[in-house]
């Protein structure tokens, strides 16, 4: 049986969001009880909470929602390269050693712990060179272990602007801890929200056969 390394924070109170966004609220719309069969709860988020794809609309005011994108982006053959700790900016030469025949989708490993339960202000991002040298190789999904592709205190997001020229997708807030260097199926499906500028995925790992 393939091997699954589920590649997902938890999403529940207290999981980490960007300051200023919304946190993850639960409220019980109907408990089990006398007249009541079933539990039923109404939940409040951002789409950024846990491990999630943008979509262009979250960089570009006339980009695409998150539902209307190809789905074929998130699922197939992946790299997983550590370039754990890197500092602020993930760049080629933290790459380079893994990068041969690269396939379609890449995953960069910077935590020796994802922290998945605070807010990260220094957390390691993609140099914009590194992620255009990437879509130059044929890379069309770029994910990372921390919160964003730009640092924290970015107002222009470079590697944003970048993703959003060259027509690539991303992935943001997976955790690779436990993950090894080497190829993997990815399978990290947004929800098909049509409006949204992003979606929470249940991101996973499976062993290639």
């Amino acid at each position: 049986m393939q091997r699954l390394w589920d590649i997902s924070p938890p999403v529940q109170p207290g999981a980490p969001v960007f300051p200023g966004d919304t946190p993850y609220q639960q409220q019980w719309s109907a408990r089990i009880g006398p007249g009541c069969p079933v539990n039923v709860s109404a939940i409040t988020l951002s789409p950024h909470v846990g491990a999630h794809a943008d979509a262009p609309l979250h960089y570009d005011p006339a980009g695409l929602a998150v539902g209307a994108l190809d789905l074929m982006p998130y699922l197939g053959h992946c790299r997983v390269i550590h370039a754990i700790g890197c500092g602020p900016l993930v760049e080629w030469r933290h790459l380079a050693h893994a990068a041969q025949g690269l396939p379609p989708r890449l995953l960069v490993r910077t935590c020796t712990r994802m922290p998945v339960d605070r807010w990260d202000p220094a957390l390691s991002a993609y140099a914009p060179a590194t992620v255009a040298h990437l879509a130059d190789l044929g890379v069309r999904l770029i994910g990372i272990d921390t919160a964003s592709i730009d640092p924290a205190d970015s107002k222009t997001l470079d590697s944003h602007q970048v993703i959003r020229q060259r027509g690539l997708r991303v992935l943001e807030n997976l955790v690779l801890d436990d993950v090894p260097e080497g190829d993997y199926e990815l399978i990290a499906l947004p929800l098909k929200l049509m409006t949204a500028d992003a979606s929470p995925v249940r991101a996973v790992l499976r062993e290639l056969p």
